[in-house]
């Protein structure tokens, strides 16, 4: 497999770090990116070539990963045109549907959309996959190798579900470090200093999602194990449902949803 990644940014360095990791050759990636701090900065990390502008090399690539940011991803787009050769293109580009990318690269359909999340970073990530109809099953496992170089991956059915992938996953490490923030702040206000509230929420946090990682029953069965009617788990948890924390949660990733379907449909009238 050789890959060409078009933006070298965050997302792309991780998905490189882990390719490497796992044994892919540098010299079978490409990095292309216009900024060239940070083409230096690839090469001093992981050895791979790079490029400032999409060319003929891209050719020579079986896979070209689109990591650029939504806004531009029309433009990077129609500069990859003359340069397509029957080669599987991965989009990581928050927003833009499949079949946008695919009028905007001339009808191209070997087009795998995907929303990864960022602790992609340090390979903890989950990405969501769609593939188009032109995308057969060896290139199915390509995109699957690419993606699952930073994390855990999940095809889904239909596009519209990257939309509530984006509104779970994609946006939910923004959602996780809300509660961590409530948490020192309640730890801070019962007389503990920053560092040690940081420590006490972060652990917590780890450790619990861990321990539901690592067992088959529901979160729910595991909360009901720390709960014991009148102790202080089960005050706090009452404390929580008068206050529809619950209900609240639920409709902020509806209304993430919601948000990303809008954006699909202004990022791709175009």
């Amino acid at each position: 497999m050789r890959i060409a990644f078009i933006g070298g940014g965050n997302m792309a360095n991780a998905l490189i770090g882990g390719l490497v990791k796992r044994g892919t050759a540098p010299r079978d990636i490409l990095a292309i990116d216009v900024n060239e701090s940070t083409r230096e900065g690839l090469v001093k990390l992981h050895g791979i070539d790079t490029a400032s502008a999409p060319n003929d090399r891209l050719r020579d690539f079986d896979t070209l990963v689109l990591a650029v940011k939504p806004q531009v991803l029309k433009d990077v787009a129609q500069a990859l045109q003359p340069h397509l050769n029957g080669q599987l293109v991965i989009s990581i580009a928050a927003g833009i549907r499949a079949s946008d990318l695919a009028r905007w690269l001339g009808g191209h359909n070997q087009i795998v959309r995907c929303m990864p999340n960022t602790p992609a970073l340090i390979g903890k990530g989950i990405t969501g996959l769609i593939a188009l109809s032109g995308v057969d099953s060896d290139q199915r496992k390509r995109a699957e190798s690419v993606l699952s170089a930073a994390g855990e991956i999940v095809w889904v059915e239909k596009e519209s579900q990257l939309d509530a992938v984006t509104a779970i996953s994609g946006s939910g490490p923004a959602y996780v470090f809300y509660f961590i923030e409530a948490l020192e702040q309640a730890a801070h206000e019962l007389g503990f200093t920053p560092k040690q509230a940081r420590q006490l929420a972060i652990a917590t946090f780890t450790g619990a999602s861990q321990l539901a990682a690592d067992s088959t029953e529901p979160a729910s069965v595991l909360r009901e194990r720390v709960t014991s009617k009148g102790g202080t788990t089960f005050a706090a948890l009452t404390s929580f449902e008068n206050d529809a924390i619950k209900a609240a949660i639920v409709r902020g990733v509806k209304a993430a949803n919601a948000r990303a379907k809008e954006l699909g449909d202004e990022l791709g009238d175009a």
